[in-house]
């Protein structure tokens, strides 16, 4: 096998490849068995199986996707996956090796995830599917005679090349039967109209994780939360691993995080079982394809930390596509200030290009915040998104993270009340709109509960920030502020911490989304 490998992999072959997503390399076949010290037969411990291992390397410049075809016959039970690569050191400011793993089964490798079977990124070195069973991240079901496809991604490569080698093995037998899969019910019991605090964005084992989904649950109950929203990267495994956990104070959302070469999105709320793929860069021109799969399926389009520096996670794909942004991703980080600025940025643009009826402001994202928790000590639910929802359900939640009915808080214990009143009985709360003369006096209401004692409100319009003041040290108080529709478009709120490095903004302790005021026609500006 190892010179078949090498020989697909020669670097003029593979560079010329590099114009594509992908490359295939030479079949692996258990059909014949002409190299024993790589084809290993018996019934071993777990009954009937053959092993073959395939060695070779992947040099810089390789393509995002390199396929190893595998040849499956009939009468194989299961499907098992071993591999490892060379890590080798490198000099400061090189890239090391880091390479991903999936599966594909018979159906085929074509974009849109047909045959898709399963994906571990780096979180695994080992995997199985079969009927009955498959690992965390892979889809139980048969495995059937024909050529299965197991991915190989190069995340980063060093420069001397990417050493691995890969073991199939696979076991013979009466294959099981594979279960109806269980989803999370689409309501919970909840408050009627209400304000529900929930984290989109958490990774159980069945992607990069550390936590069992009965752990993110715990987890979630004790952060006060009402919801959450399963998203594990590039695989819908966990969609049927909630079983149990569930209730009528706990809403489960599925859907999942699709991680591209060019940043991460969130898919919010999605139908159960709905893979949505992710092998594709921002120059293709292909996630608008995505993007509305997302919403086809029920579920919002949420680019998560869009200036996060991990390669590969800055968002590359613009935000046209979007329904929000994860401004806020776990603890407050300068990536997140950058975040924010660009949202607010985008805001000054939708008010400055309003509506198709010539007022109000044009389309704009909400913001969001989650906390993309993985393991101890990730906290779920720091920071949350609280949605004002006429019920807990998937249908309800969505409909108000998609209007901008939201804020986001650092813990359950800290709760805002925002909006704007213009005198006459006209009120707007956040997300909301408030129309009056583009001279009359609107005053803005910011109520604050359980912030810490180092706090500070800050107020902010399509000008900047026009108030800054300090709550009381109880951490509960009242702002008010007067302004105009014709000196405020938009207002929203913000309640940080005092800074760390003097000079610099303090992290979050709350953001809300921005209630506009809009100038009634025919008044003065």
């Amino acid at each position: 096998m190892n010179s078949a490998v090498n020989s697909a992999m020669n670097r003029r072959g593979l560079l010329a490849a590099t114009a594509a997503t992908g490359l295939t390399l030479a079949t692996v076949s258990f059909a014949h068995a002409e190299d024993r010290a790589e084809d290993r037969s018996g019934p071993g411990p777990d009954g009937p199986h053959r092993t073959r291992t395939v060695r070779g390397t992947l040099p810089v410049g390789s393509p995002d996707y390199v396929y190893l075809p595998v040849e499956v016959p009939r009468g194989v039970a299961e499907f098992a996956v071993s591999y490892t690569y060379d890590r080798p050191p490198v000099p400061p400011g090189a890239q090391g090796n880091a390479l991903d793993i999936g599966l594909f089964d018979e159906r085929g490798t074509a974009l849109g995830g047909r045959g898709f079977r399963g994906w571990s990124g780096g979180a695994r070195t080992s995997f199985f599917v079969r009927a009955d069973a498959a690992t965390p991240g892979y889809l139980p079901g048969p495995v059937r005679p024909g050529t299965w496809h197991i991915a190989l991604a190069p995340y980063t490569v060093a420069p001397e090349g990417l050493p691995y080698e890969v073991t199939v093995t696979l076991r013979f037998g009466e294959p099981g039967r594979t279960p109806a899969p269980v989803h999370p019910p689409e309501r919970a019991k909840g408050r009627g109209r209400a304000w529900y605090r929930g984290d989109c964005h958490v990774h159980s084992i069945h992607s990069d994780g550390r936590r069992t989904p009965a752990e993110i649950a715990a987890a979630a109950r004790a952060a006060g939360l009402d919801f959450i929203n399963s998203s594990e990267h590039n695989t819908t495994s966990a969609h049927a691993a909630w079983e149990g956990l569930w209730g009528d104070d706990l809403l489960i959302l599925t859907g999942e995080e699709i991680t591209t070469r060019n940043g991460h999105v969130l898919a919010v709320g999605t139908d159960p079982g709905v893979f949505v793929d992710w092998r594709y860069r921002a120059r293709e021109n292909r996630f608008g394809r995505y993007a509305h799969q997302v919403r086809r399926a029920g579920g919002l389009v949420v680019p998560a930390h869009p200036h996060a520096t991990c390669i590969g996670c800055n968002w590359k794909f613009g935000l046209a596509d979007a329904d929000a942004v994860e401004v806020w991703n776990g603890p407050w980080t300068p990536d997140d200030e950058i975040a924010l600025a660009e949202w607010d940025n985008a805001l000054v643009a939708a008010v400055r290009n309003p509506g198709g009826g010539g007022d109000g402001p044009g389309r704009w994202l909400p913001a969001m915040g989650n906390s993309d928790a993985h393991r101890e000590p990730d906290r779920v639910g720091h920071p949350q998104t609280v949605v004002l929802a006429e019920s807990l359900s998937r249908r309800a939640i969505l409909a108000g993270i998609r209007a901008g009915r939201s804020y986001l808080a650092e813990s359950a214990a800290l709760a805002l009340s925002f909006g704007a009143t213009d005198g006459r009985g006209g009120h707007a709360g956040i997300g909301e709109r408030l129309r009056a003369a583009a001279d009359a006096p609107v005053t803005v209401r910011l109520e604050v509960s359980g912030a810490a004692a180092d706090c500070t409100v800050r107020l902010v319009t399509d000008q900047g920030v026009l108030l800054t003041t300090p709550l009381p040290a109880a951490g509960t108080g009242v702002v008010e502020w007067r302004t105009t529709p014709a000196h405020a478009a938009y207002v929203r709120a913000e309640v940080r911490h005092a800074p760390a490095v003097p000079g610099l903004p303090g992290a979050f302790a709350a953001l809300t989304n921005p209630v506009f005021l809009d100038a009634a026609a025919g008044t003065a500006g």
